[in-house]
């Protein structure tokens, strides 16, 4: 069954179009990952699946529920997407243990001790409990995108979207964080879709989608 399709979805930025009609649906449990050159749409494509870019044509339906319907609450629906994102978007001003109970709390409605108790979960899965009290900035890029990974899975989504996730790291960092976000995601059953141009991906994946100019040109198992 189908977590999430794309139907014929299609965006433009003012007259530049990025995405054209581009059509696919991922499984429930399935690692993809979406490949392709520089522009060619990939991070928008991704970014549509939780309304985090709007388009202007299709549809996309997450679980059931039209992610670009005016009636949908998206705040709502990203709780169920988990993003990890290429420069980490941790908030700088919090501590790492803030960066993984604000969500909880807020959008979840969980209490304080439950979210703590699930955030130190996540960063002990993650190799950092003795990082809690600090701040993004007295981490290593490698450490901030750990705790990144444990935001993303801390409030149980269905999906996790991935974009570039070790863009900003050295090889070998990144390739640690690669395989650490593949085993978390395999462990904890998840399904995950993943713009990356490490060639160390494929070795997770289960199918690769190829964008080229916007247009999803090929579907293959990885």
């Amino acid at each position: 069954m189908a977590i999430i399709e794309f139907r014929n979805v299609s965006k433009w930025y003012g007259s530049f179009q990025v995405l054209a009609d581009c059509s696919t649906s991922i499984e429930k449990g399935e690692v993809v990952v979406v490949c392709g050159p520089s522009g060619s749409g990939k991070s928008t494509l991704i970014k549509c699946a939780n309304g985090l870019e709007p388009f202007q044509k299709g549809e996309v339906i997450f679980n059931g529920t039209s992610v670009g319907a005016k009636e949908t609450n998206l705040p709502k629906l990203r709780s169920h997407i988990g993003m990890v994102f290429q420069h980490f978007e941790l908030f700088p001003h919090l501590s790492i243990t803030e960066n993984l109970t604000l969500g909880q709390t807020r959008v979840l409605g969980r209490s304080s001790d439950e979210a703590l108790a699930k955030g130190m979960k996540l960063l002990e899965r993650v190799g950092l409990t003795e990082q809690a009290h600090k701040f993004p900035g007295q981490l290593s890029g490698g450490q901030q995108q750990r705790v990144a990974i444990a935001r993303a899975l801390v409030s149980d989504p269905a999906l996790i979207v991935a974009d570039e996730p070790t863009g900003d790291l050295d090889r070998v960092t990144g390739e640690e964080v690669l395989d650490l976000l593949g085993r978390l995601v395999s462990e904890m059953g998840k399904t995950i879709v993943m713009v990356t141009h490490d060639p160390k991906a494929a070795a997770h994946a289960r199918r690769m989608i190829h964008l080229e100019k916007g247009v999803l040109v090929d579907e293959a198992a990885a």
